[in-house]
């Protein structure tokens, strides 16, 4: 058999691989540092997922037995201008996007970025049918605010939802199910408001991964490979990530040191990316090939729950399409501010949430002098309500585990037998103290893995997943 994955894959697809059935420590370790396996890993040896832009022919047992990339990120820069690529994007993505929606209504998340705001412009010129819905935290930043103006300025109805406090615990088998524990269970917060989404009529356009297709990486284009290794497990490593690894890897008594098997890894895998010009456009591959579909599209599948899901940034041809263009179009999302200038000046006058409250125009004031204002108020703001005895929520976790009810439900998971199959109860108890009485920020990231393993081990463990 013959398999052709996409080059961003939208779903895992598992193959068998000849080794032992036995658990893959090493790369659980590299998922308990970033919340997501690297490159082929699985929790099992025999186990692994085809890689993105591949054909991979495996035999009649599912066997996996060869793999060739069809495409690589390797730039095929043309001598066209920046305007030119300007009308080459927007006639690309509105082709995308027509060919992807069809004659569906569109169900649009929207925030106050520029991603879904590039969309919500060309689903306007396409005459669609479109609901855009928005959410924000219970007790957090008005999100909520800016994506209203966008579907206002655009004549879509719009839906604006809180994310509830605890809502997690009476759908986290269910979530399992869906990510198959190949994530954290609090990114996915659509998952809270999964019933009212349902009974939204269409196709979800999502803008995932445009913001990493459509900027550079913020390095110096001639970074040594060392010095990409370093930015690139800053960027993937999640906080207090390394240090839980290596936590576990001691407890596994692993040989060697998780640090330098980690830092190997993803050194190993940008030397086979093999890109020199630029390491901007290295870094973007490295996060193309082994972020995106291990990561962000793994909690697609939460969507897909509802309705089926369309996304125009993932399509092989734009793709192929950023590997044409000099990073100088892509950085600092260029041409994407542009389009939207072009295409709707009164979306371009919103603010940008990033830049609160400047807007398309004025963005670039904000780390400058004149700009100090504007960065103090948002920070005054925020103490302010600290000052006020007010909870300010910031991070989907802090919902699901903090207050005695949260407490209660994730210590059943953390003390469960099932998690004891894996991780040891001291190095729980531990976690759990620091996270409790420490810096809860610094310890988030180990608990909600802890809830992930305990989960995988009660629903997963010692069963064969198979093929998507």
């Amino acid at each position: 058999m013959i398999i052709k994955t996409p080059i961003i894959p939208i779903k895992q697809t598992f193959a068998k691989v000849d080794a032992p059935h036995d658990l893959h420590l090493e790369a659980i370790c590299i998922f308990a540092a970033t919340g997501f396996f690297l490159d082929q890993d699985t929790y099992w040896k025999d186990e692994v997922v085809l890689p993105a832009a591949s054909i991979c022919e495996l035999d009649a047992d599912g066997v996996l037995q060869s793999v060739t990339p069809w495409f690589t990120w390797e730039p095929t820069p043309s001598s066209m201008s920046f305007d030119a690529a300007l009308d080459a994007f927007s006639e690309l993505f509105k082709t995308i996007t027509a060919e992807q929606i069809g004659k569906k209504p569109v169900i649009l998340p929207l925030s106050g970025g520029l991603d879904s705001r590039t969309q919500a412009i060309v689903l306007k010129a396409l005459g669609a049918d479109v609901h855009a819905y928005s959410y924000e935290f219970e007790n957090g930043y008005p999100e909520t605010k800016i994506a209203e103006q966008i579907a206002q300025q655009c004549d879509f109805p719009f839906s604006s939802f809180k994310i509830p406090s605890g809502y997690l615990w009476n759908q986290i088998d269910a979530l399992a199910d869906m990510n198959g524990c190949y994530s954290d269970f609090c990114s996915p917060r659509q998952l809270a408001v999964l019933e009212e989404l349902k009974k939204m009529p269409g196709v979800f356009s999502l803008g995932h991964w445009g913001d990493v297709l459509f900027d550079d990486m913020g390095v110096s284009k001639n970074l040594t490979l060392d010095e990409q290794t370093d930015v690139v497990i800053q960027k993937i490593v999640k906080r207090g990530g390394l240090d839980f690894a290596q936590t576990l890897w001691d407890t596994w008594d692993l040989e060697g040191d998780f640090k330098a098997y980690f830092y190997t890894r993803v050194r190993d895998l940008l030397k086979k990316i093999n890109i020199p010009e630029d390491a901007n456009t290295q870094i973007r591959a490295f996060k193309s090939l082994y972020w995106a579909p291990r990561w962000t599209s793994i909690n697609l599948a939460v969507f897909e729950a509802a309705h089926p899901i369309s996304l125009p940034y993932y399509d092989d041809r734009m793709c192929a399409f950023i590997s044409s263009l000099p990073e100088a179009f892509l950085a600092g999302r260029r041409l994407q501010i542009a389009y939207i200038k072009k295409h709707s000046p009164e979306l371009a006058q919103l603010t940008w949430d990033f830049y609160h409250p400047l807007n398309l125009y004025t963005y670039t004031n904000y780390k400058k002098k004149s700009g100090f204002g504007y960065r103090a108020l948002n920070s005054l703001r925020y103490r302010a309500k600290l000052a006020m005895g007010k909870t300010v929520i910031q991070r989907n976790w802090e919902l699901q585990f903090l207050g005695d009810e949260n407490d209660a439900a994730l210590k059943g998971y953390l003390f469960s037998e099932d998690l004891e199959t894996l991780v040891p109860k001291a190095v729980t108890e531990t976690i759990y103290k620091q996270f409790k009485t420490g810096d809860s920020l610094l310890y988030a990231h180990r608990v909600g893995m802890l809830l992930v393993f305990s989960v995988w081990a009660s629903n997963f463990n010692n069963s064969w997943i198979g093929s998507d």
